[in-house]
């Protein structure tokens, strides 16, 4: 089974810039489409991102669209958010998790969830 770590979290002042990581161990993404959601308290998971495994396509939330770059990296086993000109709305924990089956927006969609990785952004 495929065990994802995401990293790269942090504080980050409103305008600032991040790029999170996320490391698939185990059996890597396989032949999937791997996407970022993210939470913050008292409200539901939301998608980000997703990147899929055919072509490297890419599709984004409109909330993000524009300022967020979800890539590959060299190794196989690794996908990025860039996330720039981040906003205070922008605060939450950010996950990722391997896609099986249907939307890429519905996180029922998803599997192998990783632990996620706080973003705060406050001045």
């Amino acid at each position: 089974q495929a065990q994802l770590a995401e990293s790269g979290g942090g504080l980050v002042h409103p305008g600032g810039s991040l790029r999170l990581s996320c490391a698939a161990a185990g059996r890597g993404f396989g032949d999937n489409a791997v996407g970022w959601f993210r939470q913050s308290p008292g409200k539901a998971r939301e998608f980000v991102a997703v990147i899929t495994a055919s072509d490297d396509s890419t599709y984004y939330a409109d909330s993000v669209s524009g300022r967020f770059t979800i890539s590959r990296g060299g190794s196989e086993n690794m996908v990025y958010l860039q996330m720039n000109s981040l906003k205070p709305e922008d605060t939450a924990v950010y996950t990722c998790a391997v896609h099986w089956l249907g939307t890429y927006d519905s996180p029922r969609n998803y599997d192998h969830w990783g632990q996620g990785t706080q973003v705060t952004v406050s001045s």
